[in-house]
């Protein structure tokens, strides 16, 4: 019998035993002698108690203490004495000693660090921008040719969120705008100056914001009158947050493309946060800083650059249903030790419109909107977008206008789609000679049967892959257009049939419940009709396809995609599963039309039949690829 491990080890001797039984005893004793008594513990109890009133008590004084100097810091309080002196030797000590603080805390502009808020607005046609006295801060950003899904005035970001100011240190003093009140000079409709003052009346700092007419930017200016050489333009300092709101149909949809975007003079754009909270320090001259939502952006442009010695930007989302994330720019400049202490840049403040954007001719900018990489972004740019903005120009509604351009682009790719059926009538036809081929070899060796077959292929003439290349060529242009349609503020808030907003999901059921896996608590009628399409294209595909063997899983495939599909899409833009929808349909009949007018078999059996009479010398390719397969089949047999 096998004795289990735990009881291999030696027994031990009654010595051993009667060590281990006094040592435990002695230290089982021992806690017992020193264990406080029921007494003794109630009065520790209540001094530990009276210990954390203390220490609460104590917590809460400096914490009071510390908000209490925290605000006196933004708007120190006035100087207060006991209501006996009132005399006016004690009042102008008690304005002396005020105004010292003030200077302490805020040097020269020590007259600007009191006052009170007002607000000014300026506006165009296109948009209004409201701004508060204290801080020269822009509060209230709105378009005016643009509305919220449900109908409320669109705003840029929440005007009681965020944080905007320029930092400087001017005689040994750091100040902020946002201690500083302003005074408010309107310059037409469309700009105001915003002058903080300081106790030299030839000294100021003052901030120009003004409307372009032409275009979705404000020209900004901060400039410091008079005071070169007493601030540093090194350490000029910009820092921006705004929290952006929930301006459309689906906020789970939008958060998705919601993020910061930038671009260094030397690189490619570039961002951050669109699928989760980050952060990133700048690492070269920036061009632009952009807080991209969904259709809306508001960017800062520097033609001087920002600086990377300190520039940071950060974004991260908000955990509730009224906003989607949070946005945060802070910015150096690139500035010298002489240089003047101003700060120029422009806002942009607009709809990611592509055109928009493209005029703006700062570098890269049109691509806040994600067209798609590589190929992708190429065709959406000079195949997809061209076209859409010609049908555009004929004042169709958009239902009409994505009709339009399916049919389009399908006529571009009919071509295509006839070499893929002729290719795939090739292989139909052969079937006969693929059979009898696949019978000969169905016990041997397989690497005679794939010599065999591509045998077969070049005696015919025939390229297997010849089906495979238009397919491939067509795959650029359906994913150009996923990218295309959810990123088209173009149709934004457009209805057609049932669908309330082409840009967002279309729902002809609200389930009172969320279905799992991503599907939603809706029912798309559009992505319905696009799964179901999909599978029928499938199956009169496949018809019209060779038999394959060993490839069971086809079948599988045809039904299993669609499902997939119809998970995926149901919370998509309502255009992009119409134009599915569409693409399928006339994929049908472009496939009837030509496999019923266009594509006869027995002309193609014909022709093959003749190549195979004779048949075409092998390729240096194709006889390189036979030598490699009898070289691999000698080796195996070794």
């Amino acid at each position: 019998m096998v004795t289990p491990a735990i009881f291999a080890a030696p027994l031990m001797d009654r010595n051993s035993v009667i060590g281990i039984i006094l040592i435990v005893g002695i230290l089982f004793g021992y806690t017992l002698w020193t264990m406080p008594s029921e007494e003794e513990r109630a009065r520790a109890q209540r001094t530990a108690d009276s210990l954390a009133t203390v220490t609460a008590e104590q917590y809460a004084q400096e914490a009071e203490a510390k908000a209490k100097a925290e605000a006196a810091l933004v708007a120190p309080e006035p100087i207060q004495l006991p209501d006996s002196t009132s005399s006016p030797e004690d009042q102008a000590l008690i304005d002396s000693l005020q105004a010292a603080n003030l200077r302490n805390r805020f040097g020269a502009f020590s007259p600007a660090a009191q006052g009170e808020a007002q607000e000014v607005t300026i506006a165009n046609e296109r948009m209004q921008v409201s701004f508060s006295t204290q801080g020269a801060r822009p509060t209230v950003m709105l378009l005016k040719d643009y509305r919220t899904y449900h109908q409320q005035p669109l705003l840029l970001a929440d005007p009681d969120s965020g944080l905007y100011e320029l930092k400087f240190i001017t005689g040994g003093t750091d100040v902020s705008t946002k201690d500083l009140f302003f005074t408010a000079e309107k310059i037409g409709e469309d700009a105001v100056a915003l002058t903080a003052r300081t106790g030299d009346a030839g000294k100021a700092l003052r901030i120009t914001y003004r409307l372009d007419s032409a275009t979705y930017f404000m020209h900004t200016t901060m400039e410091f009158v008079g005071m070169k050489g007493e601030v540093d333009p090194r350490n000029l300092l910009f820092r921006w947050e705004i929290a952006g709101l929930n301006n459309e149909k689906h906020l789970p949809s939008e958060l998705q493309k919601c993020g910061v975007y930038y671009k260094y003079f030397n690189d490619d754009r570039n961002y951050i946060g669109e699928t989760k909270a980050e952060d990133k320090k700048l690492q070269g001259r920036t061009n632009w800083v952009a807080f991209k939502q969904d259709f809306f952006t508001v960017a800062m442009v520097s033609e001087e650059g920002f600086s990377s010695n300190g520039s940071e930007i950060a974004v991260s989302p908000l955990d509730d249903t009224t906003h989607t994330k949070h946005y945060t720019a802070k910015l150096l400049f690139e500035k010298g030790r002489d240089a003047d202490p101003a700060v120029a840049m422009r806002y942009y403040l607009g709809p990611n419109h592509y055109g928009t954007l493209r005029r703006t001719e700062i570098p890269q900018f049109q691509k806040i909107i994600d067209l798609g990489w590589g190929i992708f972004g190429w065709m959406n740019q000079w195949l997809v977008i061209p076209i859409f903005n010609w049908l555009d120009g004929w004042g169709w509604s958009y239902g009409i206008i994505i009709l339009v351009l399916t049919i389009v682009i399908k006529l571009l790719l009919m071509p295509l789609t006839y070499k893929n059926l002729v290719a795939s009538a090739k292989m139909r036809v052969l079937k006969p000679e693929m059979d009898a081929i696949n019978e000969k070899h169905k016990d041997g060796d397989a690497l005679k049967k794939q010599q065999a077959t591509m045998d077969l292929y070049r005696k015919a003439g025939v390229n297997p892959a010849s089906g495979c290349v238009p397919m491939l060529i067509q795959m650029p242009i359906l994913y150009a257009m996923f990218r295309f349609f959810p990123a088209s503020i173009e149709l934004r808030q457009e209805k057609f049939l049932w669908a309330d907003d082409l840009s967002s999901y279309d729902s002809i059921l609200d389930l009172p419940f969320s279905v799992p896996f991503g599907y939603g608590d809706h029912v798309s009628l559009f992505t319905l009709l696009m799964a179901a399409s999909t599978i029928i294209y499938s199956v009169i595909n496949q018809k019209h396809m060779p038999t394959q063997q060993g490839m069971p899983s086809m079948k599988l495939m045809i039904y299993l995609f669609p499902i997939m599909m119809l998970f995926f899409l149901n919370n998509y833009s309502a255009g992009l599963s119409y134009y599915y929808l569409l693409a399928n349909l006339i994929s049908i009949a472009q496939m009837t039309v030509l496999k019923s007018w266009f594509v006869d078999e027995q002309k193609i059996r014909a022709k093959l039949e003749l190549n195979m009479r004779s048949p075409k010398k092998k390729s240096k390719w194709q006889q390189r690829l036979e030598d490699m397969q009898k070289q691999q089949q000698q080796t195996r047999r070794r």
